[in-house]
């Protein structure tokens, strides 16, 4: 299939740079994947669109405070990193910007604290080495890893993150679940509606976009994921008897389909997933999906395209524009059904 097919136009005006006072106050549509009809109402509404038996499937995975701020020693030139991946003896795997102005040997400073470039690795990354314990460094100078289209840098922390975050290193929210609250949880539980988690730790190439003409020849990024035993049955046993899997967000519908279609079923096991999903995929374990609105010409837009089709999709998307929905990672919400 051609890119060109996956674009829509969205003026920045759509596009939310602050999150809403509460939550649960954001909007929802509700698109029916078969017919492509939508419906309007808010989040807090969501228990109306759902049955009792319905699991939600959480990803758990915790956002860090992976971007540093740094001056490169020789020069004092302003250095922006991202750390991606923590190693072995306090080495990362970083994204570094501006790319160009680092060298191998260089060394950046980070307040007290530095690290040393060992090796480029093209498209922006190199391995690096910290002078001590990367978590620590963190810790102390980490900042919020804001999207590249949020111009607005007074986000609070805790609103980067899920209310369910429990541990995991991702550089970037999962960002369907920034809609959920502790009291909408409850009264969802006491609806009979069931949560399930797994977790994917979310790279920041999820916001790259695609760039071959053809989208079957892109090359997709891949991330650390893990589901317990526990979990696995879990869900294996709901959807056996009748219940619909309605993943919160593209990735935990990466999870479930990348374990099923290498095992063919749910198991517990931990790993790396580069599964690409685009029209054509053959879902085994999703019924549903919670998800907010993405980027042109990315693959989450691709892979919501696969399960509800490219032309409800899209059309969804120019309705939501005409009802000055909010885009991207502070903005509205969809319910795929």
């Amino acid at each position: 299939m051609k890119l060109e097919l996956f674009y829509y136009d969205l003026p920045k005006k759509f596009i939310a740079q602050k999150p809403l006072g509460k939550r649960e106050n954001s909007r929802l549509m509700v698109l029916n994947r078969r017919t492509g009809n939508v419906n309007h109402d808010f989040f807090y509404s969501i228990g109306k669109y759902l049955r009792k038996g319905d699991v939600l499937v959480l990803n758990k995975t915790k956002v860090v405070n992976c971007r540093l701020i740094g001056k490169k020693e020789k020069t004092g030139a302003n250095i922006e990193c991202f750390v991606l991946e923590k190693e072995r003896s306090n080495r990362c795997l970083c994204l570094i910007k501006p790319y160009r102005r680092i060298r191998v040997g260089d060394r950046v400073i980070i307040g007290k604290d530095y690290f040393t470039v060992e090796k480029k690795l093209g498209y922006g990354k190199a391995k690096v080495i910290f002078n001590r314990q990367p978590g620590v460094i963190l810790s102390e100078y980490g900042k919020v890893p804001l999207p590249p289209y949020i111009k607005n840098k007074k986000i609070k922390k805790e609103r980067y993150q899920t209310i369910y975050a429990d541990n995991g290193f991702s550089t970037a929210g999962p960002t369907a679940g920034f809609h959920f609250t502790e009291s909408l949880i409850k009264s969802l539980k006491e609806k009979g509606i069931i949560f399930s988690s797994i977790r994917l730790d979310i790279g920041l190439d999820t916001f790259r976009p695609i760039v071959e003409d053809d989208i079957e020849k892109h090359t997709i990024h891949s991330e650390r994921y893990f589901i317990s035993e526990k979990e696995a049955k879990n869900i294996s046993s709901y959807k056996k008897n009748g219940s619909r899997i309605i993943s919160v967000g593209t990735t935990s519908t990466r999870v479930l389909e990348t374990v099923h279609k290498k095992y063919g079923f749910l198991k517990g096991c931990r790993g790396k997933t580069s599964l690409y999903i685009y029209p054509g995929f053959d879902f085994k374990v999703i019924d549903g999906m919670i998800t907010n609105f993405h980027l042109p010409y990315s693959t989450l837009l691709v892979m919501v395209s696969a399960f509800a089709k490219r032309e409800n999709i899209l059309n969804a998307y120019e309705v939501a524009k005409k009802k000055n929905y909010r885009f991207f990672s502070f903005g509205d919400c969809m319910l795929i059904i």
